[in-house]
């Protein structure tokens, strides 16, 4: 029980990376906040953790609009009393060749994956540094560190969340808050279903372990950022990609 007692935030939380983490949080003693633009899905995944004996609540939120994750901590304060883990997991792609890429799909992956994480860490640092301390973790990707074909705004947004991360460092470090971020590579969820059989065996060729990854693979690496063996790691970026990236 890794995380006994604690209150965590998990943004997507309802779907792929986010669901596998509010589940496993909560089998680590976690209170999860199940925080997810799909109310269906996010109340599904806190209602099966209730069922299965933790505490779970359900708010719904868009990240890119700063007044809903005000409400989205208000709720998860007013339920749990404190704040002691923020996953930033929330995500979207909308790919496209640059000559071919639309103004509204730049700005619809900037404001969900880059001003989404600027939201909600601005609406919860100030509780974690009332309260002492605290644990940010933002989900950045390999994409962002080396780029790829078609992920012009997917890109810019991943590398502009591992610079946040590692300026938050230094800023909330001394607040006993560690910032870091985690960059998964080829992961098995509901984005790359829509990838081509042919892409996906080349992605697997590509990985050094042979495999893609699992939304689980990655909840661990959330785990071990948010819990007290992480404790002195603060700004770093962890790769979850099988090798891809030296």
């Amino acid at each position: 029980m890794r995380l006994q007692g604690r209150v965590a935030i998990i943004t997507g939380g309802a779907r792929g990376i986010g669901k596998e983490t509010s589940f496993l949080f909560s089998r680590e003693g976690a209170k999860v906040v199940v925080a997810d633009f799909d109310r269906k899905a996010g109340e599904a995944v806190a209602e099966e953790i209730r069922s299965r004996g933790g505490e779970a609540l359900f708010t719904p939120v868009n990240v890119a609009d700063l007044e809903q994750v005000r409400e989205m901590v208000s709720a998860a304060l007013k339920k749990f009393a404190r704040i002691d883990i923020l996953v930033n997991n929330a995500g979207i792609t909308r790919d496209a060749f640059l000559t071919k890429m639309e103004a509204e799909q730049w700005e619809q992956v900037i404001s969900v994956n880059l001003t989404g994480v600027f939201n909600c860490t601005k609406a919860v640092a100030p509780v974690m540094i009332e309260q002492g301390g605290g644990r940010i973790i933002n989900a950045a990707s390999v994409v962002g560190i080396y780029g790829n074909i078609g992920q012009t705004n997917y890109a810019a947004t991943k590398a502009g969340v591992i610079g946040m991360t590692r300026t938050w460092a230094r800023e909330l470090g001394r607040q006993g808050i560690t910032v870091n971020a985690v960059a998964p590579g080829f992961i098995l969820t509901e984005m790359t279903a829509r990838v081509p059989e042919k892409v996906l065996a080349m992605m697997k060729e590509k990985t050094p372990l042979g495999r893609l990854g699992t939304p689980l693979d990655v909840a661990y690496a959330y785990l071990f950022l948010a819990s007290d063996e992480a404790a002195y790691v603060n700004g770093a970026v962890l790769s979850v990609d099988g090798g891809l990236v030296p």
